[in-house]
This record gives structure tokens, sequence and C-alpha cells, in this order.
């Protein structure tokens, strides 16, 4: 049998016709000397795949990362060799700590000057080794397609992650044929044993006062419904990490919220006083858990994850089971007892009622007077359930994960593990692109004035995405912590700036306004969610609100802060 012709293209067609391959619409970067070619390619195909040029590789790299979170497809960035790859650096690593799949390609200079100190020449592969899944530096066309094929399988199978594939000049030029082969599956994930499986149905079974605890594993699966129903038949209540928001709706009763270092009282209490923890796609990180020799001390631990490394990697379990979790899930809840726990419902019940109190408590005797808790009040009546929340990195990112109702999955675009100052923007153009919904980002002075820049690209491309900077004038969180712990010494922490952010939204071509009373916020946040492009909303909040409750650093629930009286900087 002859063997099949297949069309012959260049290196760089080929990259463009495996990502169009693999169901790529929608990409980000910044074109430079050494993907010349590629970009060259793009154009030729910009009737079937989009490229968003952002200000800044970092901004691409964030605005792939969001464009995931959104969708649970793999976000693609796209730069040149040398300072347009490594700009990269800090976006791969943001999304490598949170697990979310992308694939960043970058161009080199041809192979035979690797190694000579070329211009702009940088060993990427070697740099990002530590922060990515896998990487490649492809030195054969006749590679190319199947190394583009196996990083986007590698990117979103078993835990996801960032794969780097980096393409010298001469293999983008090269001529090879280019075979089409379709889609590339999930790799098989392990499936946990019969004995697993029953050990934690037992230990559920036994529970009086069980506690599920989601994570960013959790969230990424879409195990809504799973979790739920484990709730439910179990009599459960349940908590999240960071980066498990969303996964459930805010107004499920029995969903706690956010528990850990600024989670809400009553999903840390009930954490505090279970006698079984089911954790589900969880670290148990040391935000979330606070002392580890105090966590949930009196509780029985089973931990279902993806990845064997996290299994007691932080905290030691009784039961660790390694698979697919949403298969381990499924098999727990076939197993499991029906149960009910009466006495567990008034106790978080209680919790509830007090962590109620603390989120209502109000400092301010002027009741027109901005406040984290009002404005995040007047957000929630304004938004609807279809709205993005993007965040920068600081107090209004816990103010945001704390105040903030999810209705609907995959609404939230924010740095968990790396804790990312400068995030928010770039992640926020990314996500609006990829859900199509108003987008609104939360962000702080100092946080956005890392990279405000990409305001740029939210004009060009009319994102519409609202902005709005909690501005106090101070890094807030560090702020809050040498007020708390470092005898209110504010080293570096007064910026002291004299930046016009709305008039800097206006050189931009954006429209924005600052504002000083609620009622002032309520009208300008009416007009940019109604606004059809980016808006701005500058808005003074006092440099010294706190972000409570808190756990301080090394501390556990028995030390929890509710209060500015308990402090000892007051």
């Amino acid at each position: 049998m002859e063997k099949q012709e297949h069309k012959k293209m260049t290196g760089a067609e080929i990259l463009i016709e495996t990502l169009i391959e693999q169901g790529v619409t929608d990409v980000f970067g910044y074109p430079g000397g050494q993907v010349l070619n590629i970009y060259d390619e793009l154009y030729k195909a910009s009737d079937r795949i989009n490229h968003y040029l952002t200000a800044h590789e970092q901004g691409a790299a964030h605005a792939a990362d969001g464009y995931s979170r959104v969708t649970g497809k793999v976000g693609v960035v796209i730069a040149t060799s040398g300072p347009g790859a490594t700009n990269l650096v800090t976006g791969i690593a943001t999304a490598m700590l949170d697990s979310i799949p992308m694939v960043a390609i970058t161009g080199n200079v041809p192979t035979s000057l690797i190694g000579r100190d070329s211009f702009q020449e940088i060993n990427i592969t070697g740099i990002t080794l530590p922060i990515t899944k896998h990487n490649y530096f492809v030195t054969d066309v006749r590679e190319l397609a199947d190394t583009i094929r196996e990083a986007f399988q590698l990117a979103k199978s078993g835990r996801p992650g960032v794969v780097l594939v980096d393409i010298p000049k001469d293999v983008q030029t090269a001529i090879w044929e280019f075979e089409p082969k379709g889609v590339v599956p999930y790799y098989e994930e392990e499936t946990a044993s019969d004995e697993m499986i029953d050990r934690a149905v037992e230990l559920l079974n036994e529970a009086e006062r069980p506690y599920i605890y989601i994570g960013g594993g959790a969230a990424g699966a879409g195990l809504q419904n799973e979790i739920r129903e484990l709730a439910e038949k179990t009599d459960a209540y349940i908590g999240c990490t960071f980066m498990g928001l969303s996964a459930l709706p805010n107004s499920y009763d029995r969903f706690l919220g956010m528990e850990g270092m600024h989670g809400l009282y009553a999903s840390s209490m009930a954490n505090k006083e279970a006698d079984l923890v089911l954790g589900v796609g969880v670290r148990f990180s040391d935000r979330a858990t606070g002392n580890t020799e105090k966590y949930a001390q009196n509780a029985k631990i089973i931990q279902l994850d993806t990845d064997l490394s996290e299994i007691n990697k932080n905290i030691k379990t009784d039961v660790g089971i390694i698979g697919n979790i949403g298969s381990s899930l499924k098999r727990i809840l076939e197993r499991c007892a029906k149960r009910e726990h009466p006495e567990w419902h008034e106790t978080v019940e209680a919790f509830k009622k007090e962590g109620e109190r603390i989120r209502e408590k109000e400092d301010a005797a002027d009741k027109n007077a901005i406040t984290p808790k009002r404005m995040f009040d007047v957000l929630n009546a304004l938004k609807d359930e279809n709205t993005v929340i993007a965040t920068d990195v600081g107090q209004h990112q816990m103010w945001a994960a704390q105040y903030v109702d999810f209705e609907r999955p995959r609404r939230i675009a924010s740095s968990g593990g790396l804790g990312t100052m400068g995030y928010g923007l770039g992640a926020a153009i990314g996500a609006q692109i990829a859900s199509g919904d108003r987008t609104v980002l939360i962000t702080g002075d100092g946080s956005f004035g890392m990279n405000l820049n990409e305001l740029a690209t939210a004009v060009t491309y009319n994102i519409p995405v609202t902005i709005i900077i909690m501005n106090n004038g101070v890094l807030g969180m560090v702020r809050q912590w040498q007020t708390l712990f470092y005898g209110k010494r504010y080293s570096n922490t007064v910026l002291g700036r004299k930046t016009d952010f709305v008039k800097l939204a206006d050189a931009f071509g954006a429209e924005g306004e600052r504002v000083f009373t609620m009622e002032e916020f309520e009208k300008a946040l009416r007009k940019a969610l109604d606004h059809n492009g980016p808006y701005l909303i500058d808005v003074a909040i006092d440099k010294d609100e706190f972000v409570l409750p808190m756990l301080p650093p090394g501390g556990s629930i028995d030390d929890i802060i509710v209060s500015r009286e308990e402090t000892d900087g007051e």
C-alpha cells in the first residue's frame, strides 16, 4: 500500500494547524524576531484563530490563565525569545501553582546559534523547568506536531499544569508533512482501589460531625453535583479553600464558604469541630490550615487527589485516595450510608449566626461611608450570576473571597498559590474573552500599579471589564501585618503616590471616575456595568480597614481574631 501523501508545510504553519486541530480558537501573545514566522501564519489563519495582542508578555500569560479558569480549556500564550520568554515566567508560575492548564509557546534563535550567546538567546526551558509540568526544546520539525499534541495532553490530564514548548527559528522555517490527527484525549488516570474507597466509606459512616473540604481540584473537575449529593446523604457541611470558590453556589445552605487565614468564621469553626474532614482536591496549604500541629486535631482525615505527591505532604491523613477524584467521589457516594446528625446541625447553625454577627458589624457611624462589606453588598445586588470576578492580590482579594456571592462555577479568576500582584487586569481580559460575560476586576492601588499597562489592551479590544480600585494609598495587607505584628512600623507600605487613576484611564482611552461615598459608588457601578467597554472606578477606602477574621501566622483557629479590639496593635 502506498503511503498517503500529506500536505507539506513550514514548522510555523504546522504549529498553527496543530493548535487549531486541538480546538484552540483564541491565543494571547506579543510578537518578536524569533516568532515572526509564527505570527505570519497567525495572520494567514486569522479567520480560524484569534490572536489578542497584550501590552506585555506577562499580561498575555495572565490572560491565557484567566481564559482557562473560566472555560476549563487549555490557555495558550506565545512570546519571542529572550526577554519575551522571561516575561512569561511570573505568569507561568502563577498558573502552575494553581494547577491551571496552559501551553506556552516561545521562539528561540536557530539551533546553529544555540549556546553562542546570540542576540535574545535564552535557555527558557532551563529557566522554567521548576515551574512547569513539563517543557520541550524542539530540534526537529518532524516532531513538532506530535510535541504540541503531547503538550496539550499533559497540560490537561491528571493534575493540570503548564507545559512550555520552545521552537528555534530554523524549525519554524523547515518543511515537513502535516498529518491531521484530531484532539488528543486525556491520559487515563489511576483508579483508586476498592479497599481505600471502602475504608473512606467506613469512616464517613462512623462520623457524627462530617465536614467536606473542597479545593481547586474539585472546582476544576466540575464536581458540584456529586459534592452536594454527598453532603445531603451524609448530612455534612461544606467549606472550601480560596481555590474552591465558586465551585458551589453561595446560596446553598450547607456551603459555609472559604476557611483558613482569612476564612469565614462558620467554615473555619466547623472544620475545627468536625470529627471527619473529607478533603477533595485540596493541598491543605499553610494559609488554609494554620498551625498543622493543631489542625483538625479531633478529626479523621480523608484526602482525595489525583497527585500522589499531595497525600500526606502537609497533613497526615487517615485515608489517602489517589486517582481521578470524580470517579473516587462517585464510588464513595454510591457506597456510603444515609445519615442524620441533628446535634451537628445545631452546632454549625450557631457558628453561622455568629459569623453573620461578625460580618454585619460596622465600625463606621456614617452609613454613607464606604466600607468593604457595603461595597460588595452593592456589587452582589447589581451583578448577575454570569458576572465573572477577577482579582489582584491583597486585602481586596480576601474581601472579595469573603463577600462576593457566586452562583455559577468558574466565575472567579484570582491568583491563589503564588499570590501574584498585577495578575488581575490581564486575567480579567482573558476571562471576559473566554466567557463573553461582563467581568469585574477587584484590585488595589498597589496591585493595579504593577500591570496597569494592560488598560491599553482592554481599550483596544473594547473589553467590557469594570475595574474597581479599592484605593487606600497603602499596601494594605502588608500594612495590616505591620500593624498587628511589627509594632506599627510601616516600612515602605505607605505609597504616597500622586497617581490620578481617572486621568490615567482617560489617557489610555477608557472612562472612569473617583468616588468617596456609598451613594457615589452605587451610581458609578450602575453606569460601569452598563458601559460598552472598560470603565474604571477609583474608590477611596480607609487605610485602617482590616481583613477579618484572621488567623495569626503560625496560629490556629484557637487564635482567631474577629475584631480590631482583639488585636495587639490597638
